[in-house]
């Protein structure tokens, strides 16, 4: 019977295997999720799922595979189920109050509210809102989606007011931890985390326990070993592409830039506008005034520094390919030349680009650059994009 959620979490793009399929029904078969759908639901979950991208996709098809129940005629499930007297009174004691335990006894216990329902059920002839005895939404009877009761059942609507019927999986907690949607600062500082490389270095003011532990054991008195405290060694160098075509890209990039400035302790950044030119600069308003030469830039930043490119390298292709085809200013060499200056001088170059991939093949720019910087370099400012970028860093 669970073979179609396999299917449905195969489609939606989680990679699980038969393994963790027949995994799966071991645990169903233990008990471990009996008459309980949350539990159910997160051993699913738990055993299905091995990264935290996936976790929308197993909603979805958790959703696809479950949904519909609403739909079942109200008389079949009374008439179909069979629920343990035992079980319901565990689950009683599990979730019930003591007052609550008294309002059902007042109905005369589960056996009467069935009765009660069928004989509704049976009188009703349609749809019904407001009120405290039909069934409907929006009244205070113990049947229907606006009811307030504590053994209540909810028929026909798509939500609860009181979280006590059907469980809503359609809410898709986890949609902002796809692959493949645009990061937000969290995201972004989950992915920087992995261009590490961690190196001791200054002064040693961090104490060092296993070294004390040895030399104390080794001299027979308490010795005392310090270390210099372990930091982050990877150095960046990251050029931000300002104005134009980048404005509404603008949340993203702060977003990056915030990251990666509270990432990385060897860190400098600069601005330019469309493509590398002679000149960047580290203020906005002073962008005219106060640039700083690239050749300076290339000179003062050895080769051990990770050059990372933001921009939609979207724009003229005279912008890159010839002398004076800058938008603002007449510059004497093209943005081509400077870039492949860039690429062969920082050893590893990377370009994030926010315009979603699939459309990077129709802006002529934006093959231009990945020709200079080479394909395998530019990725897309998504999970996965940054994902692979950081590792094409640390190779």
């Amino acid at each position: 019977m669970f073979l179609p959620f396999f299917d449905n979490l195969r489609r939606a793009g989680v990679p699980v295997s038969l393994r963790e399929f027949l995994s799966f029904l071991e645990g169903i078969k233990a008990g471990l999720a009996t008459y309980d759908v949350d539990a159910f639901y997160y051993l699913s979950r738990t055993i299905m799922v091995k990264n935290e991208a996936h976790l929308d996709r197993f909603d979805r098809a958790f959703a696809a595979s479950f949904a519909g129940l609403q739909d079942i005629p109200p008389e079949a499930v009374l008439n179909a189920v069979d629920i343990p007297a035992g079980w319901l009174e565990k689950l009683a004691e599990k979730h019930l109050s003591e007052a609550e335990k008294a309002e059902i006894a007042a109905l005369g216990g589960f056996d009467q509210l069935m009765e009660t329902l069928k004989d509704r059920l049976a009188e009703q002839k349609g749809r019904h809102q407001g009120g405290s005895k039909w069934i409907g939404t929006a009244g205070t009877s113990p049947f229907g989606a606006y009811g307030y009761n504590p053994e209540g059942v909810r028929i026909g609507q798509n939500e609860s007011r009181h979280q006590r019927a059907v469980k809503v999986w359609d809410k898709r907690e986890f949609r902002n931890l796809d692959d493949n949607v645009a990061l937000g600062t969290r995201n972004i500082k989950v992915a920087l985390k992995r261009l590490r490389r961690w190196a001791r270095d200054g002064a040693a003011d961090e104490l060092d326990l296993a070294g004390t532990i040895r030399a104390t054991a080794e001299h027979g008195y308490l010795d005392v070993q310090t270390r210099p405290e372990r930091r982050n060694a990877v150095k960046v160098l990251l050029f931000l592409d300002i104005g134009g075509s980048m404005d509404p890209y603008v949340k993203v990039v702060e977003e990056l830039f915030s990251a990666a400035t509270s990432e990385f302790k060897h860190f400098q950044h600069f601005y330019f506008h469309n493509c590398l030119y002679e000149g960047v600069w580290k203020d906005n308003r002073r962008r005219w005034d106060a640039q700083t030469a690239t050749w300076d830039v290339i000179h003062r930043y050895g080769p051990d520094y990770k050059c990372i490119f933001v921009g939609d390298a979207s724009m003229s292709p005279y912008e890159i390919a010839y002398p004076g085809g800058a938008s603002e200013h007449m510059n004497a060499e093209s943005g081509a030349i400077w870039l492949s200056r860039a690429r062969d001088h920082w050893r590893d170059v990377l370009w994030i680009n926010p315009v979603p991939q699939d459309q990077w093949r129709y802006t002529q720019s934006i093959g231009m650059i990945r020709d200079i910087i080479g394909a395998d370099r530019m990725v897309p400012m998504t999970l996965a994009g940054i994902n692979r970028g950081m590792k094409a860093l640390v190779r």
